[in-house]
């Protein structure tokens, strides 16, 4: 089957919302995603969206600019996070108008608390910056983005899982993808295709992340010889349910929730002693693994405890609400009566595809684009997070960038040529259908991504060094050849998760071999990339971002400098 449409939206996260809202206005627009919109996993998101606003104290975009790039340990695009700092007032007011249901104060207004790393006057204290709905916000703004995307005539594919992107030399032509509910694959054209699909977390064991979060896109384009860029950097949430991942908003601790170890100190006032437990997620989450290496986990167990207790319970009911569900159903253990055990989990990626601050996919690292192909969104790298996301930025990321991507997307009049023989566009992913449905090895994909997920967690997570991370490059050679040998016993063409799981498989451990690639190539610490070998941040080799190509099945790396636009590198303190 053949579908034509202006522009493509592949991913109906918020960046994706976001960006077939905004191309709508110039002409016909497709959004094709895994899942049902509303199930995308920005609906996960809980704590809030960044903006200075200054409704509950005084404020200011240029703080933000510095609390952003402050906390992505200068590798930030300044460029960039002053385009999206300064937009963000403008952003949540857009999002109230389109019927957002913020938070409110006792006036009114959008209602703002405080988060890790918000700062007023360059880091002098922290300062009420985040805009939430509760503990719900991520959802909230899907649920009101993908309601005005319908009234918009957006047209809707969920349950398509993308197997290809048509690309016709530097020229993007779409994508094909596969009906999970037929097993038929189809054609996409479209004069603009922008990928939105989302973050990669599932390469570790602990993770934040959905199941679907598998990085299928940056994989994809990885394999067609385009870049990715900064992978090695991924952050790990400080404080995720020990077990199990699932995330403890960092707002937990804004409201006034402190960590504590299992001497009872609350240890964060020795790491960061002016912002304390709201300092940024990587240097609480090396903090919290630092205690428990050093004997001060609770109960000699491999986690730390975050203690809501001194917070009201009224406050914790109205602000927290999904925060004591989880705890209560997945731990059985009451916030308002008992301290939760957490422990740093996988949560966002910093790098993924290069783009420009219209979402133009960048072919190599001098800043030449792709023709009709964009990206925005987690999967994308602008770069505004640089080695470390400030809390709260993902939301802004999402739909600031969403926006701009969509309006560049939507403007782009050329439309592919008519296509003599389209099925030549679907051989590619039929062939990849085939291959997989031929194997007959004994592997299976769940035991191969299980070991790999383990592999990932002890040799590249909060700390590395050079000795784990060429064990982990060893690993994923042996797990590449494990995964060959794959075979699906679900002969069907109906719901086939299992070929989709062996798929998705495959793009795992691509990213999974760039991610440890680019962390043993980085030698030195840089925000979420802690090299215990090389402890210090060393601005004079590697103050660049790093491009990964794909070459002949072995990795090359190239380097773009950094843009610095006012402030320039300094030693983080909090």
């Amino acid at each position: 089957m053949f579908h034509s449409f202006d522009t493509l939206v592949i991913g109906s996260g918020l960046s994706g919302l976001s960006a077939a809202i905004e191309a709508s206005k110039y002409g016909s627009v497709a959004v094709i995603a895994k899942l049902y919109p509303t199930r995308c996993h920005s609906s996960a998101a809980q704590g809030g969206i960044a903006a200075a606003l200054g409704n509950e104290e005084p404020d200011s975009p240029e703080w933000h600019v510095y609390d952003t790039i402050k906390g992505s340990d200068y590798l930030a695009d300044q460029d960039a996070v002053r385009t999206m700092c300064e937009d963000a007032v403008g952003t949540v007011i857009g999002l109230e108008h389109l019927g957002v249901p913020f938070s409110r104060t006792p006036g009114g207004k959008i209602a703002q608390r405080r988060f890790g790393g918000h700062t007023r006057e360059f880091g002098s204290a922290a300062v009420r910056r985040a805009c939430y709905c509760a503990d719900r916000t991520g959802l909230a703004i899907v649920t009101t983005l993908y309601e005005q995307g319908q009234s918009r005539d957006i047209r809707f594919f969920p349950e398509f899982h993308v197997l290809d992107v048509l690309m016709e030399g530097n020229r993007c032509l779409g994508a094909a993808a596969i009906e999970i509910r037929t097993g038929q694959v189809c054609a996409f054209t479209a004069r603009a295709t922008i990928l939105a699909t989302g973050g990669y977390g599932r390469v570790f064991r602990t993770t934040s992340n959905a199941i679907q979060s598998t990085g299928d896109l940056p994989a994809i384009l990885l394999e067609k010889g385009l870049p990715l860029e900064d992978m090695e950097f991924f952050q790990f949430h400080p404080t995720g349910l020990y077990g199990l991942g699932i995330l403890v908003t960092e707002g937990a601790r804004g409201e006034g929730g402190i960590l504590v170890n299992g001497e009872g100190e609350r240890f964060m006032e020795r790491y960061a002693p002016h912002i304390k437990d709201l300092a940024p997620r990587d240097m609480v989450s090396r903090a919290i693994i630092t205690e428990i290496r050093e004997g001060r986990g609770v109960n000699g167990k491999d986690l730390v405890y975050l203690d809501l207790r001194a917070v009201p319970a009224k406050t914790l009911s109205e602000r927290l609400p999904e925060i004591m569900n989880f705890c209560r159903t997945y731990m059985g253990v009451d916030p308002a009566v008992s301290p939760i055990p957490v422990v740093p989990t996988a949560h966002y990626a910093m790098g993924g595809i290069p783009t420009d601050r219209d979402g133009r996919v960048l072919e190599n690292e001098t800043g030449v684009a792709a023709h009709g192909l964009f990206a925005a969104g987690e999967c994308a790298c602008v770069s505004v997070h640089g080695a470390n996301r400030l809390g709260c930025n993902s939301l802004l990321d999402t739909v600031v960038f969403g926006r701009r991507t969509g309006e560049a997307a939507g403007k782009i009049k050329d439309m592919p040529g008519a296509f003599s023989e389209k099925e030549k566009l679907l051989e590619p992913a039929k062939n990849m259908l085939s291959e997989i449905f031929g194997r007959r090895g004994d592997e299976k994909a769940g035991a191969v991504k299980k070991d790999l997920q383990e592999l990932m967690m002890h040799r590249c997570s909060v700390f590395r060094n050079e000795a784990g991370l060429k064990e982990a490059m060893r690993g994923i050679e042996e797990l590449k050849e494990r995964a060959r040998h794959i075979s699906v016993s679900d002969r069907g063409k109906r719901f086939n998760t299992e070929v989709l799981d062996a798929i998705e498989l495959g793009r795992l451990i691509d990213l999974a071999q760039t991610i440890a690639g680019s962390a043993l190539e980085r030698k030195e610490s840089r925000g979420a990339h802690s090299r215990e070998d090389y402890p210090e941040r060393d601005d004079k080799n590697w103050l660049k971002h790093s491009f990964v190509f794909k070459r002949q099945g072995a990795l090359e790396f190239r380097y773009k400098p950094v843009t610095i636009a006012g402030f320039p590198p300094k030693k983080r303190e909090y």
